[in-house]
């Protein structure tokens, strides 16, 4: 578990970092946070092109892909609505229960709690050596489920904020593609799978989503097209050819192993990737106090909503991080023909952890004006729940390892 411990420290530096450094770089904030958000990006398109890597695909199971996708958006969607009813329940006045405006404004900002922190998850998992379980296959499945769920429904939350775009129509298109391209081009496709291809893979991936975005935001500032990196990296290491000979399984049991080509050298240098981005993703956190700032000098709902007292805060923030982690709990639930209920808590618990695409709601939220203490509340819970990473991942290893061996007779 050393590699848990030193991810771990990494993320908690980065998170203190994330709200120290601002107070000291000044007008080269924004800079900062540009160059922080682009090597998120290329850290977390360098794990995923791994985990793509070693993804397999029963194509004569697709019904069972569909409970799956079912599955994963319940994970998504179930923590969502319960922070959005406890934003407008709990900390909305009554008089904006019934409010368009202010629903619109909670939804958006709700949505922070839906996505589960991929390269995070996926890092901490096969450092512990769990790369071979039956949980971590099946949330190999769901986490990329989650990731189409939350980008899917939030087309319609933009077109709730700035109407109906065709910018929205081209996100799905590509999406549809990209899956296309994962179905028929599955490990077919011989590239270079060395790291410093993979590098430059992520790099160009990330630059790639960057100039697509500012591009259209130049078109139209309201609604620019915003690709995430997860899916076109997933989609690269899934189309990847596998060398003759190689096999990138023969070490899902040992501790401290990581996703992709199984070499030592390739392993030492998808551990030092991991670890930076473990820093890169505790850096992106926003500010805790930035959402206050927006107090009485906002125009919309949230944002006009008075502060609270440290301790009252506090509190919010704790119900609410309780609340989120339990809609994360139905795949527990499900599978029971598949794995043990210890497997499938264990499965529960590997969808909690949250991160980057969280922190990129939360931010977006702002940009719209979004903010007072249900945004605060919002970041704080974003920052817990980063911090109870390594909790999640002793739980799901506790978990496994106290699953009964079967004896064969």
């Amino acid at each position: 578990m050393k590699k848990i411990a030193l991810f771990s420290t990494l993320l908690f530096l980065g998170l203190v970092g994330s709200q120290i450094l601002p107070h000291y770089l000044g007008g080269l904030l924004p800079t900062f946070c540009d160059i922080v958000g682009f090597f998120t990006m290329v850290g977390l398109s360098f794990i995923m092109i791994h985990v793509g890597y070693e993804f397999e695909l029963d194509k004569k199971r697709v019904k069972s892909y569909g409970w799956d996708y079912i599955v994963a958006m319940t994970a998504a969607t179930f923590p969502w609505l319960f922070a959005t009813a406890y934003f407008v329940f709990i900390l909305l006045p009554s008089e904006y229960w019934s409010s368009f405006d202010a629903w619109k404004e909670v939804i958006l900002a709700g949505r922070f709690a839906a996505p589960t922190a991929t390269g995070i998850l996926f890092s901490m998992l096969a450092a512990a050596g769990l790369s071979a379980t039956w949980m971590f296959h099946k949330i190999r499945v769901l986490v990329i489920f989650d990731d189409l769920d939350t980008v899917l429904l939030m087309l319609p939350i933009k077109i709730l904020m700035v109407g109906i775009a065709w910018q929205l129509g081209v996100v799905v298109f590509i999406m549809v593609v990209l899956l296309l391209i994962a179905w028929y081009g599955l490990h077919r496709i011989s590239i270079p799978i060395s790291w410093p291809w993979v590098m430059a893979y992520s790099v160009i991936i990330a630059g790639v989503s960057e100039a697509i975005y500012w591009g259209t935001k130049v078109v139209d500032e309201r609604i620019p097209i915003h690709i995430e990196v997860l899916l076109p990296a997933f989609v690269l290491g899934c189309i990847m050819k596998r060398p003759v000979g190689s096999d990138p399984h023969c070490d899902d049991t040992k501790e401290g192993h990581q996703e992709g080509p199984e070499s030592e050298s390739e392993q030492k240098i998808a551990t030092i990737v991991s670890a930076v981005f473990m820093i890169l993703v505790g850096l992106s956190m926003p500010l805790f106090i930035s959402a206050e700032n927006i107090y009485m000098s906002s125009i919309t709902i949230t944002g006009q909503q008075p502060p609270l007292p440290a301790s009252t805060l506090i509190l919010h923030v704790l119900i609410l991080t309780l609340l989120i982690n339990i809609g994360k709990m139905f795949p527990a639930v499900c599978y029971r023909k598949e794995a043990h209920w210890k497997e499938r808590l264990a499965l529960a618990v590997g969808m909690c952890p949250r991160g980057e695409v969280g922190a990129g709601i939360i931010i977006l939220s702002l940009e719209y004006g979004i903010g007072g203490p249900i945004v605060t509340i919002a970041v704080l819970s974003l920052a817990l729940n980063l911090l109870l990473t390594p909790l999640f991942v002793y739980i799901i290893n506790s978990l496994i390892k106290s699953i009964p061996q079967k004896v064969e007779i």
